[in-house]
């Protein structure tokens, strides 16, 4: 069984791809919906609350770790790969890896939450000969989430976030949040065709696919589970513009359940 888990909801992009590509896998998401956002907290309690979240979903079965978080990614799975011996995926990894295959010009934007932008998570991972054009977004993740994805307000704030970077000749955009990819079709209207856009998500879900057909899960043709640690109700109301269709949630408290 894969396990994922975010601090909120944007990680149902990522289960909105895998579930396109093994359908037939069961998934296991847990959004720490009452201690979000992980950007404004410490490197060592971000670490602590993804291993509590791992220890959750393996407890709940997990064989597969997806930390579906920008900010999870770069604080803990580094250390959760080291101290775990199942398979992590993290979102930073595969994205940057697939904008250094698809830059053509060795430039390349970054966007995200102010925290994962100021927190140079992306950046470290390039060297010469790329050059990398950070901007932060933060009107990007309420947009989304009161479904403003359409908006000619939308557009307009967009185009202010992205002018900087279309005056650097960037030829790839790095989408470093995984809500960002709801936006999509704003953002390919304002940078235009000639620039491509990464979607961790996706590029993920390619890693996972690599992964799983030299190591074959056993599948379990299961409902998926969605739990969370705070009040479900905004939490399935939003899952219809992630993944197309509402999801059944449930509210736990990690910490009590592995007492």
């Amino acid at each position: 069984m894969i396990g994922i888990f975010d601090s909120g909801i944007g990680g149902l992009t990522v289960v909105k791809e895998i579930k396109k590509r093994f359908p037939d896998h069961k998934l296991v998401y847990f959004g720490d919906t009452a201690r979000l956002p992980y950007g404004t907290k410490s490197h060592s309690t971000i670490l602590r609350y993804s291993k509590e979240n791992v220890g959750f979903l393996i407890e709940k079965g997990s064989t597969i770790i997806i930390v579906a978080c920008n900010t999870a990614s770069a604080h803990a799975a580094p250390e959760l790969k080291k101290q775990l011996t199942l398979p992590i995926f993290d979102v930073i990894s595969p994205a940057v890896r697939a904008a250094k295959a698809a830059t053509q010009n060795n430039r390349i934007g970054v966007i995200g939450t102010p925290a994962t932008i100021i927190s140079g998570a992306y950046q470290k991972e390039f060297s010469a000969p790329f050059r990398i054009f950070s901007q932060a977004c933060p009107l990007f993740v309420p947009l989304i989430e009161e479904n403003w994805t359409a908006r000619k307000e939308t557009y307009s704030i967009a185009r202010t976030y992205l002018e900087p970077l279309q005056g650097k000749k960037i030829d790839t955009l790095i989408l470093g949040c995984t809500h960002y990819p709801l936006l999509s079709r704003v953002i390919h209207d304002i940078m235009g065709e000639e620039v491509r856009l990464i979607n961790s998500a996706q590029e993920l879900t390619r890693d996972l696919e690599a992964y799983l057909k030299d190591t074959p899960m056993e599948l379990a043709r299961a409902k998926d589970e969605y739990y969370v640690s705070d009040e479900p109700y905004r939490f399935e109301n939003l899952s219809r513009s992630f993944l197309g269709r509402p999801v059944e949630v449930k509210q736990v408290n990690i910490l009590t359940q592995r007492q």
